[in-house]
């Protein structure tokens, strides 16, 4: 994998960039549509490819993990085969979900113990078996396996977890060095800086995540819960220590403005289920404020979707056509909910990437920040 820095805003630590896989080219700022197991819900590959384009998808190490499960994958020659899709993946490597089962998992030195969400069975991720796990569903990006703490946490906790985490990352690089690539193409791992909302103990992570010297780098536990500006700030404190010149990956984030707030403290890449999600829900983003598209004032708004000169996607759809689609819950409506979320959310950091290569990228953050802040 290869970083190739092109510019840094003037006003603000935001910057371009693009990153080589062997299955691409990723132009950063960049967002990565979630698909959990090894699909975005409801979007077809084929509107991934027309409508939406990332440049690359996430997919999930404990879903995949439990459901087809390694054997399947690795009969199939890994995930891009297996979902016909061809361009960049990376996977998460499940510690976020062993957080999310915190009623159902135990942690030890060891790794964690956890029981299925699907029929309650155990298994047991170490972070030696997180890696053999990534290497069989064969993403482009590993994450090394780590504690995802809670908000609020205490400091002892916070600081006895990030330990715990470094030192997994060793072990997570040891097995990384010694497992052969399974199906002819480079994988790349990333680590992943935590210290819950604590300065000092997230500026000691980035440091020591650092001192490792991959190709990349990713900022773990946040968007928690704790308050949009903890976030920054210690988006804020990484970004000042982790290296320029490697990818800088924000992992679970976030609204559009989170988004735009972390791209100008340095951030290159997101990922968060929140535009599929809430899309489903009947929630749209847009250039202009965010639309419950289920409210009444749209019964009779004929105008589409995107009817301030923006364009995200071909959707020709009026908001009241759409509003109809969800209150007969017909799936169609949240399908197309979906693309045009995910469409905005990649037409969003492709226009941050073209005002930082302008030079402009402060102002028009600003105005734009501004701008999406209301509901409609």
């Amino acid at each position: 994998m290869k970083f190739n820095l092109l510019a840094n805003d003037l006003t603000t630590n935001a910057r371009a960039a693009s990153l080589s896989t062997d299955h691409g080219t990723i132009e950063t700022p960049i967002f990565m549509p979630v698909g959990t197991s090894a699909t975005v819900k409801g979007v077809h590959q084929r509107e991934l490819k027309k409508d939406i384009k990332p440049d690359i998808i996430l997919g999930n190490t404990y879903h995949l993990y439990l459901r087809p499960g390694t054997e399947i994958m690795e009969q199939a020659k890994g995930i891009h085969n297996f979902m016909g899709w061809q361009k960049p993946i990376l996977t998460d490597s499940g510690g976020y979900q062993v957080y999310s089962l915190s009623a159902n998992r135990k942690i030890k030195e060891e790794g964690v113990k956890f029981k299925s969400h699907i029929d309650g069975s155990y298994h047991i991720f170490t972070p030696e078996r997180a890696i053999e796990i990534q290497r069989s569903i064969g993403a482009d990006i590993i994450m090394a396996f780590d504690e995802c703490t809670p908000y609020p946490c205490d400091y002892l906790y916070a600081r006895t977890s990030m330990e715990r985490t470094h030192r997994w990352l060793r072990r997570c690089i040891e097995v990384d060095n010694k497992l052969p690539m399974l199906y002819g193409f480079n994988q790349t791992l990333f680590p992943i800086v935590q210290g819950s909302t604590y300065s000092d103990l997230r500026k000691e992570s980035a440091h020591f995540v650092a001192e490792q010297n991959l190709c990349g780098n990713a900022i773990g536990g946040l968007s928690v819960g704790e308050p949009a500006e903890e976030m920054y700030a210690m988006a804020d404190e990484v970004c000042s220590v982790l290296p320029k010149d490697k990818p800088r990956y924000l992992m679970g984030v976030g609204t559009p403005i989170n988004l735009l707030e972390n791209i100008a403290l340095g951030v290159d890449m997101f990922d968060c289920v929140l535009p599929s999600r809430n899309a489903r829900n009947g929630m749209l983003f847009t250039a202009e404020g965010t639309i419950n598209i289920k409210n009444k004032k749209w019964e009779n708004d004929f105008s589409v979707i995107d009817s301030n000169g923006y364009c995200f996607a071909d959707l020709d759809y009026s908001k009241a056509y759409l509003r109809h689609l969800f209150t007969v819950n017909e799936m169609l409506g949240k399908q197309i909910a979906t693309i045009h979320n995910l469409s905005f959310y990649l037409w969003l950091v492709r226009e941050a990437r073209k005002h930082i290569l302008a030079g402009s990228f402060g102002p028009w953050k600003t105005k734009m920040v501004r701008q999406m802040e209301p509901r409609l």
